[in-house]
């Protein structure tokens, strides 16, 4: 016999009727695999008939979703649906044999869903460079802005405004202590400008 294998997409809500579908049919459950991912816990549903492997795929389990437990349908799924809830939080509901968070015994709740230190140390570096990309960004703009205030670059349909409103709307989220330093320098521009423009008036 030819094995084959695919992989469906499934939302939770859709599972109570999957499991009885392949209930009715006469399908093998054969398991439940729970994977730790940036948007949630991906959970696939594996079941087999006549040499098809057919893994229906939950993707994104966040915090707070329960999902229905499969074990009125196939009770051999209480050992994956204990193991999903102990190691990766998944709140599982009526499971038919239901450990109640002790199927393991775990030196730390959930340890497949934390992150390593490094995983850790390296998010927030780059949402540090991001951050400071971005005050770079605004503060270039301010700039611009403030020494071109005839600019009114359009995004997304709309028109920014130009000037010390639109200084201030541009600086809006950056550090403080940045915003202070780019105002004092465009004031020293300004002072100087008017300074030259004075002298050059009166030379004439």
């Amino acid at each position: 016999m030819e094995l084959r294998s695919e992989f469906i997409p499934l939302a939770v809500e859709e599972l109570p009727a999957l499991a009885a579908e392949k209930k009715a049919e006469g399908a093998r459950f054969v398991q439940m695999l729970a994977v730790s991912t940036e948007d949630g816990v991906d959970l696939v549903y594996s079941f087999m008939k006549d040499g098809l492997l057919a893994n229906h795929e939950i993707k994104g389990v966040k915090k707070g979703t329960t999902v229905p437990s499969i074990t009125g349908e196939f009770l051999a799924a209480f050992v994956f649906e204990n193991e999903a809830h102990d190691l990766f939080g998944v709140d599982i509901a009526d499971i038919a044999i239901d450990f109640g968070g002790s199927f393991y015994a775990l030196a730390q709740k959930e340890p497949m869903t934390v992150i390593s230190p490094a995983q850790h140390a390296a998010r927030e570096k780059a949402r540090k460079l991001a951050a400071a990309k971005a005050a770079k960004a605004a503060i270039a703009n301010a700039e611009f802005v403030a020494e071109h205030p005839e600019a009114k670059p359009k995004r997304e349909g709309v028109v920014a405004p130009s000037g010390e409103d639109g200084l201030e709307a541009r600086l809006a989220g950056v550090d403080p202590e940045k915003v202070a330093r780019v105002k004092a320098a465009l004031a020293a521009k300004a002072k100087k400008a008017a300074a030259e423009a004075a002298a050059q008036k009166e030379g004439e």
